[in-house]
């Protein structure tokens, strides 16, 4: 069976054959025909009982054997980028295969044409060869972060999963560390039917990005929910009261729009990308802390320009006069992997910044503020890590409080 144009799938075998090494990719019974039954389905979304049914015929398994054959396949199927095994919450799992297509038939080289070739051919070989290995280097360097199988989460009383991240060289965090910190008595959204998420471990914070639709690429930003745990006590979030205080804190003016003076770039191609997003810490015992994140990218050309940042910390009683803290400086974009998620790497070297000091700061903000003032003596060189963008929504990794991924709105103004 045809997966690409030079990868086979043997079903007989239980083996993946690329034409072109000979290289021979041994499967078991279940990854098989897993596989082999989203390829005859390939681009529709397949329930889990289906695949269910497809693996372990005549045989009743938990879900997670799905789970962990669908791990297991994108491990093995990992170097070969173009191949897509997307999970769809609630909805089944989807295999897409972006394959560019085929070049052109070349006319037949003629005997002596190809034996007058052959020694450029000897030669040139080993350079592509070295140039290949340069480049994935290249795109590994400062590439800190793992992917991995989604972890479980229920949000809302819906069960779903998360896409993980954590970082290269770490032990894959325990899924229970972001579940433990929402309330599971109270974790009851109304009309809440599925949901897509991210989730991001590091030693100083988990985070999770949230959004009400069962597939990413659709999310249009509306309803978004960014939660970070700072703290390994069980924060005990309501989910029956965060979403309304939630709403209510975002009703309030924001601080910290960006404003782009005049000349302070080029503008080449006349637009701004705005990215927005409301970022909250539950704490036990605290008061509830948002984080209004404002970001912003004007080309200069193709993978140039610059960059703006903006930021400012507020309590849900008012209590912290706003922690503003802004910078600006240039930024190359370049590409990169991790795991199958294609990236684009914004590296970032900062030119100005700005640190408000607020006249008052309620004890529930001076882990923040910490981490703020310790961001504005530090900050110098930044990478930030962009995940996924639609025409209303994007999803990153911020490097602030440490390291979060965050769920942000996206438009483009005209400047």
């Amino acid at each position: 069976m045809k997966v690409t144009s030079f990868l086979v799938l043997d079903e007989a075998e239980n083996l993946l054959l690329d034409l072109r090494t000979q290289e021979q990719i041994t499967l078991t019974f279940s990854e098989a025909a897993v596989l082999a039954t989203l390829l005859r389905h390939h681009e529709q979304v397949l329930d889990k009982d289906t695949l269910l049914a497809a693996g372990w015929p005549d045989r009743v398994v938990a879900p997670t054997s799905l789970t962990q054959c669908i791990s297991t396949l994108r491990k093995k199927l990992s170097a070969y980028p173009e191949i897509k095994l997307h999970t769809l919450a609630r909805m089944g799992y989807q295999l897409q295969i972006e394959e560019e297509d085929a070049e052109p038939d070349t006319p037949e080289i003629t005997e002596p044409a190809r034996k007058k070739r052959r020694p450029w051919l000897l030669l040139l070989i080993p350079v592509l060869c070295l140039g290949a290995v340069l480049v994935w280097q290249y795109q590994q360097q400062g590439i800190g972060w793992k992917h991995e199988d989604e972890i479980p989460l229920n949000i809302g009383g819906v069960q779903g999963q998360a896409e993980l991240f954590f970082p290269k060289g770490a032990d894959r965090p325990a899924p229970w560390r972001w579940q433990k910190h929402i309330a599971p008595e109270s974790n009851l959204i109304p009309n809440l039917r599925h949901f897509s998420a991210f989730a991001l471990a590091e030693d100083s914070a988990y985070s999770m990005a949230i959004c009400p639709s069962g597939d990413y690429r659709n999310c249009d930003g509306k309803g978004l929910m960014n939660i970070v745990a700072v703290d390994d006590k069980p924060a005990g979030l309501k989910m029956t009261e965060f979403i309304p205080l939630m709403h209510k804190m975002e009703q309030r003016v924001r601080y910290n729009r960006i404003t782009i003076p005049e000349g302070m770039c080029k503008k080449s191609d006349f637009n701004e990308h705005n990215y927005q997003a409301d970022v909250y810490f539950p704490v036990a015992n605290k008061l509830l802390e948002r984080y209004d994140l404002n970001m912003s990218l004007v080309y200069d050309t193709q993978d140039t320009g610059s960059f703006y940042f903006s930021s400012c910390l507020t309590d849900q009683d008012c209590l912290t006069a706003p922690i503003k803290y802004t910078f600006r400086g240039d930024f190359v974009q370049d590409r990169a992997q991790i795991g199958h998620w294609n990236v684009d790497v914004f590296n970032i070297k900062v030119k100005c910044k700005n640190l408000y000091n607020p006249e008052k700061i309620n004890t529930s903000a001076a882990y923040f503020f910490r981490n703020i003032r310790k961001d504005d003596i530090q900050d110098d060189e930044l990478t930030f890590y962009r995940l996924y963008q639609n025409n209303a929504s994007a999803i990153w990794i911020v490097p602030r409080m440490g390291n979060i991924v965050v769920w942000t709105r996206y438009k483009k103004v005209g400047l």
